[in-house]
C-alpha cells in the first residue's frame, strides 16, 4: 500500500483559497491518482493532488486534465460522482466507520460517515458549510462538454468535520483518493491506492493507504 506524510503549512490558514495555489505548488506534497483498477474502464485522465495541513484543516488541491467536462449538481449532498468528480475517503485507525468527501469540478460536495456503501449518515448542513472550496471553474451547472479540459479544485476540510480532535491528532489515518465520472462519455475509476475488487468499488477501506499527519 502507498503511504504519504502530510506537510504542516500553518500559513495556509491565513490565506484565502484562491491565493494558496503557489504555496501548495511549491511546499505541499504531490501525488498522482493514476491506478487503473478495472480493465473495462481503461481511460486515464491526468489526475494529481497536492496535500498539506495546518493545525485545524486538511488542504487538498486537485488538478485534472482530460476529455469532457460535466457538472449538473449544484446542491451539496447530490450524487456528484456522476459528474466530473474527485474524491477523498478517510478512516481513523481502529474505527469501523469511514468518511467520504466527493466533489464535482465546480466544488459541489457529497459527504457522509459510513459503515458501508449503503449504510451512511450524510453530513449535516453545518458540516458542509465548514468545508471551504475554490474551483477554477464558474459555479454553474453544465451539460457534458466534449473536448480536452483542465481544471483545479482546492478544498479545506476541518479536522473536526473528519471526526478528529485538532488538539490530539493521531499519528496517522488511512485513506484513498479517487477520480471518476460515472455518467460521461468516457467513464473512469482511478485511485491513488490500488483497489483489488472485481468491479468498480471505492467503498473499500481495506485498500486505504497510510496518511501520516
Amino acid at each position: 500500500m502507498e503511504k504519504l506524510k502530510v506537510p504542516h503549512l500553518p500559513q495556509l490558514d491565513r490565506l484565502d483559497l484562491p491565493s494558496i495555489g503557489s504555496v501548495m505548488e511549491h511546499k505541499a506534497l504531490r501525488k498522482y491518482i493514476d491506478t487503473v483498477n478495472w480493465g473495462a474502464y481503461p481511460y486515464k485522465p491526468v489526475a494529481v493532488f497536492d496535500i498539506a495541513r495546518t493545525d485545524t484543516n486538511l488542504y487538498i488541491r486537485f488538478f485534472v486534465r482530460g476529455s469532457s467536462l460535466k457538472a449538473l449538481h449544484l446542491a451539496d449532498g447530490s450524487p456528484v460522482f456522476t459528474d466530473s468528480c474527485v474524491e477523498f475517503f478517510m478512516r481513523k485507525d481502529g474505527d469501523t466507520e469511514y468518511m467520504n468527501f466527493e466533489f464535482n469540478c465546480i466544488g459541489t460536495c457529497d459527504a457522509s460517515r459510513r459503515r458501508s456503501r449503503d449504510d451512511k449518515q450524510s453530513l449535516a448542513p453545518e458540516g458542509y458549510a465548514a468545508i471551504r472550496r475554490h474551483s477554477s471553474l464558474a459555479k454553474k451547472a453544465m451539460e457534458e462538454q466534449k473536448g480536452i479540459y483542465a481544471w483545479e479544485l482546492t478544498v479545506a476540510i476541518p479536522f473536526t468535520v473528519m471526526g478528529l480532535d485538532p488538539q490530539h491528532l493521531p499519528e496517522k489515518i488511512t485513506g484513498n483518493f479517487y477520480k471518476c465520472a460515472d455518467d460521461t462519455e468516457t467513464p473512469h475509476y482511478l485511485s491513488w491506492n490500488p483497489v483489488h475488487t472485481q468491479h468498480p468499488d471505492f467503498h473499500r477501506p481495506e485498500f486505504f493507504g497510510d496518511i501520516y499527519l
